[in-house]
């Protein structure tokens, strides 16, 4: 204990002082309790450091910085400890590091502080210093933490202690023998012996009902080493037991670690030393050797090292909490990943920061580690070191860190066989030591013995752009940055590797960064190229493709069943960011692995051969993480790619792709997340198979991802998507091919789908010539064609010109494919949707009621085409004048639609159109104007601001307005639905013509000052 750091902590609280001791320059230890007042931070805090008697007292104001106020306020039953930042350093106080202890054994252990007491005070002064020692029970346990017996315990009603000699009775300035002085807590402001410590217990009322106020926040010490923080709260002890909030559980908590060991003393670690009654520290120095000792040596840091800051606190809380820490990555592509270089900042911090002994040593081969420990025991003259018998050495090094109280620090980097470092693992019996292990393997031996794995992963993408920005700028080369920078670190996967070789070597070839990554992105470059040897200028000393791929020939020579190689190959040509773990059941996969392998392969083999891949940390195999249970990094995968052999890609894709298609759900709504995974994966196969995807033809996968899209409503994406269909159709198969048409057929409806129905109609009439010429006129594709082009005429408002296609459709597919089929249900529907347009309302209903029993019964209550179905019949209820039967399927409609596609899904915004316009009908103009308010703004962001329905919510919100007698706002809506139509869909649409209508009906209202005509209404059907 250092009375120069310690402290006294004032609050503008009543109740509001106690005690601290300074950790760091800015850094004080205390009480919770003393910042925390009634279930809210204190509103300033001011401390005092030093001592009276041991150099100058400075003054500094603080706030708490532990626990995080941000966080809120702790609970009442949180650990009673925090630290306080202060607004400025204080220079000089004390030497030496804050070193932490925790009490272990049986025996009573001798304990140290100094705190400001209650009873320590004198009439009218300022607060006193009272020497807290004592002993610490280990056996004696308490709700706050360890138990402090003080012989300074004051009796009640008495100044002093109980039985102690010269301590009872003792007559101070101002009173009377036996009379505390007088004073009442309450009393003048800024004397801490008139203010309780503790605000969690109303009026502290008089000192001596609570002598120890003010003592809380006391440092305790234990042979030299922090063990808790001093607590004076036992009321069946009238107030007079002292107790210590354990500094170990601090330590553990988030953030606790991370602060005391930056922003401590020098030298300050965040390591816990074991402290009993039996022991004591061994004194340094003595034993002729120059402390501190480094073996190794301890490699260095690498250009624009980036601190890694989260990961770090993981280290430091791990390490507060168990013997040893071993760090690994569970990501796949373990090369790369900067564990070596994050367990290098470990052990410059660790010598920076006072550790006698580092050991570094290469872990890849068991006789590295044996040889480092030899030299390490012989550095340090251990007895029985004799230089002649390494492994007798490495034993008595192992000895010596099991005992010895000086603390130290092991590094085995890159362990590869752990079945054979079992017995050369290090332990520390005091507490002294830490154990940090690097590995590439996902390995449970790795985790036995009290050992926490830590995953590292890739770079966050902050960190990413600050090592790229700081690497060019610090060798004069900023001028590479631009802004495709983030752009560059998402291409490498932002590994550290990897963003170490492609900085070099842009500042080698002066490439900024859309120059690299086009060279990157570029399919004839390969790996090795992009990220050359020459561009290792940190001296990892590995071609890139070899630190990726370099636990391959470990897990090939683990694998019996002789499936990992093929399985790998499968996992690179699919979606890095994950597939589904249920891929790997699916017969096209299984017999693609049993033709490979040395056996017949079943679903458990082919995981067992993913696991495997995951504990050489290839790859990522989490069921828990589903739908992307299977994972890989992307540069792993661009290296596995660019060694398969050409000859067995063709073989790849069919495997992946009719293994993808049979995963996928028959209807994707129920599933959004899978269909998202699922298209996602198909586009990284479809990336990587070249051609292979379209010979004889185009595979099924293709249309199913297409169709999946505009499922899912994304029609812009859907058409940029059928575009890309419809080129490459072409131009591997020709323009006559079937494939070819139903690639157009789909482009054509999306481009309907986004509102682009000119282009849709274009491409549709060809269609329906060339599907004529080539399949025939009654081709199903035929029909197909010519519904299609029919639904774009109706959406364009050629209702008239639909009607007949879809009356001959209708009849051809009853003929064709028969009544239940479901093309003859969508041909039903449409034909009632035209009939709807033209006011054939009974003729529509006849036919809903039958296409919505026959889909209920056909495909399911929850199936989107059932769902349309009854959306229609509504819209036709309400055109009949059967409003309330229509708002009762509509509201049902509704919920069931945000449940099955979404709140953001076309047709749900549809649904809630539709049930907008029917309570505007039956005049429940406020209910309707909340959901069109709504929509319209949701139609605006999902759809865009020129798309035909968001041109309907904008027209039908202006009509609820003048309905609901908001005449200027419906005026000023109509007059932009006007003008849009006009630009969008021309002005001969019959919406176009209908917001006209009803622009002029409301002009005539505002001339003729409040006569109004019949409402219209601008409401279509889905």
């Amino acid at each position: 204990m250092d009375p120069q750091r310690l402290t006294w902590v004032r609050t503008g609280e009543p109740n509001g002082s106690g005690s601290g001791y300074l950790v760091g320059p800015q850094l004080v230890l205390t009480a919770l309790h003393v910042v925390r007042d009634d279930g809210r931070w204190a509103g300033r805090v001011a401390v005092r450091v030093g001592h009276p008697h041991f150099g100058e007292l400075v003054e500094r104001h603080a706030e708490v910085c532990w626990p995080d106020p941000q966080a809120g306020i702790p609970p009442e039953d949180a650990l009673d400890i925090a630290l306080l930042w202060l607004d400025a350093p204080v220079a000089a106080a004390g030497e030496g590091p804050i070193r932490w202890g925790r009490p272990g054994g049986t025996a009573r252990i001798p304990f140290t502080g100094a705190g400001l007491p209650a009873f320590a005070a004198d009439e009218g002064s300022d607060a006193q210093f009272e020497d807290l020692h004592g002993e610490l029970s280990v056996v004696s346990t308490s709700l706050p933490g360890w138990v402090l017996d003080c012989p300074v315990w004051p009796g009640r009603g008495e100044t002093g202690g109980p039985g102690i000699p010269g301590q009872r009775g003792r007559r101070r300035e101002g009173g009377r023998d036996g009379d505390p002085g007088g004073r009442r807590a309450g009393g003048q402001d800024g004397n801490p012996s008139q203010r309780s410590s503790d605000g969690r217990n109303g009026d502290p009322g008089r000192h001596d009902e609570r002598p120890w106020a003010g003592a809380s926040g006391s440092a305790i010490f234990c042979h030299g080493r922090i063990v808790g923080v001093a607590v004076e709260d036992n009321r069946t002890m009238d107030w007079r037991r002292l107790h210590a909030a354990p500094i170990h559980e601090a330590l553990s908590l988030p953030g606790f670690a991370r602060l005391v060991a930056r922003h401590g003393h020098p030298g300050t670690t965040a390591v816990l030393e074991d402290v009993t009654g039996e022991s004591r520290p061994v004194p340094p120095g003595g034993d002729g050797v120059a402390w501190p000792v480094e073996v190794g040596p301890v490699p260095a840091l690498a250009s624009a090292f980036q601190p890694r800051s989260t990961l770090r606190d993981r280290i430091e809380s791990a390490r507060s909490g168990s013997g040893s820490v071993v760090l690994t990555q569970v990501l796949s592509g373990g090369g790369g990943f900067g564990k070596t270089q994050l367990a290098a900042a470990c052990a410059t911090d660790a010598l920076t920061q006072g550790v006698d002994l580092v050991v570094w040593a290469s872990a890849t081969e068991t006789q590295q580690v044996i040889t480092q420990y030899a030299q390490a025991a012989a550095d340090l003259r251990l007895p029985g070191a004799t230089r002649q018998d390494p492994e007798a050495d490495a034993r008595a090094l192992l000895k010596w860190l099991a005992t010895t109280s000086r603390r130290w620090l092991v590094v085995l980097d890159d362990i590869t066989h752990p079945t054979e470092l079992s017995p050369w693992w290090p332990a520390s019996r005091t507490g002294t030591g830490w154990v940090l292990a690097t590995t590439r393997l996902n390995d449970a031996r790795l985790t036995g013995g009290r050992r926490t794995r830590i995953d590292i992963d890739v770079y966050s993408p902050e960190e990413a752009d600050a090592y790229l920005r700081e690497r060019l700028d610090g060798d004069g080369m900023g001028h590479l940055l631009d802004d495709r920078a983030a752009d560059l670190a998402e291409a490498l996967g932002h590994l550290p590797l990897a963003l170490g070789l492609a900085a070099a070597h842009m500042i080698n070839e002066d490439l900024t960064c859309t120059a690299y990554l086009r060279r990157f992105a570029d399919r004839r470059t390969r790996l090795d190229e992009a990220l050359p040897e020459s561009a290792d200028t940190e001296g990892y000393g590995r071609q890139i493709t070899v630190a990726l791929l370099l636990s391959l020939d470990a897990a090939r020579a683990a694998d019996d069943s002789g499936l990992a190689v093929h399985v790998l190959r499968l996992v690179a040509l699919l979606d890095p960011a994950g597939h589904p773990h249920n891929l790997w059941t699916t017969p096209s996969l299984l017999d693609h692995l049993a033709a490979s392998g040395t056996s017949p392969s079943t679903a458990d083999q082919a995981h067992s051969a993913l696991r495997l891949l995951h504990r050489y940390a290839l790859i990522i195999c989490d069921t828990h993480a589903e739908p992307r249970g299977v994972r890989v990094h992307a540069l792993t995968a661009r290296a596995v790619r660019e060694n398969t052999p050409e000859s067995d890609l063709a073989c790849l894709v069919d495997t992946a792709a009719d293994a993808l298609l049979r995963i996928w759900p028959e209807v994707d709504q129920p599933h959004q997340d899978l269909a998202a995974v699922l298209r996602a994966n198909t586009d990284a196969l479809a990336d990587h198979a070249q051609d292979h995807f379209w010979q004889p033809g185009a595979h099924e996968l293709l249309f199913r991802a297409g169709h999946s899209v505009l499922d899912a409503g994304l029609a812009t994406t859907g058409a940029a998507y059928w575009r890309r269909m419809a080129d490459t159709a072409e131009r591997i198969l020709g323009a006559d091919h079937v494939d070819t048409l139903s690639s157009h057929a789909n482009l054509a409806v999306a481009y309907r789908y986004d509102g682009l129905t000119a282009m849709a109609i274009a491409i549709e009439e060809r269609l329906v010539v060339e599907s004529e010429r080539l399949l025939g006129d009654s081709h199903p594709d035929t029909l197909i064609a010519r519904a299609n082009l029919a639904a774009s005429y109706r959406q364009a408002g050629r209702t008239h010109e639909a009607i007949p296609i879809e009356q001959m459709v209708l009849t051809q597919s009853e003929q064709l494919l028969g009544h239940d089929h479901a093309q003859t249900l969508n041909a039903r529907a449409n034909l009632a949707a035209s009939y709807w347009e033209v006011n054939r309302t009974d003729e529509a209903i006849s036919i809903e009621e039958q296409v919505l029993s026959q889909s209920e019964g056909l495909l399911g209550l929850d199936h989107p085409d059932t769902l349309m179905a009854r959306t229609n019949l509504a819209a036709s209820y309400r055109q009949a004048g059967r409003t309330h039967e229509a708002i009762a399927i509509e509201e049902q409609v509704m919920t069931d639609c945000e449940r099955v596609l979404g709140i953001d899904h076309p047709e749900t915004l549809n649904a809630r159109a539709n049930l907008a316009a029917s309570y505007w009908t039956v005049r429940r103009t406020a209910e309707a104007i909340a959901i069109e308010e709504r929509l319209m703004s949701d139609c605006e962001r999902v759809l865009g601001v020129d798309h035909p329905d968001t041109l309907s919510a904008r027209a039908n919100l202006a009509i609820s307005y003048r309905q609901a007698g908001r005449t200027h706002e419906a005026l000023r809506l109509l007059e932009r639905a006007l003008a849009d139509r006009q630009r969008v869909l021309g002005p001969d649409h019959p919406n176009t013509r209908l917001a006209s209508a009803h622009l002029a009906s409301l002009q005539q209202d505002i001339r003729d000052e409040g006569e109004r005509p019949t409402p219209l209404t601008d409401t279509e059907p889905s």
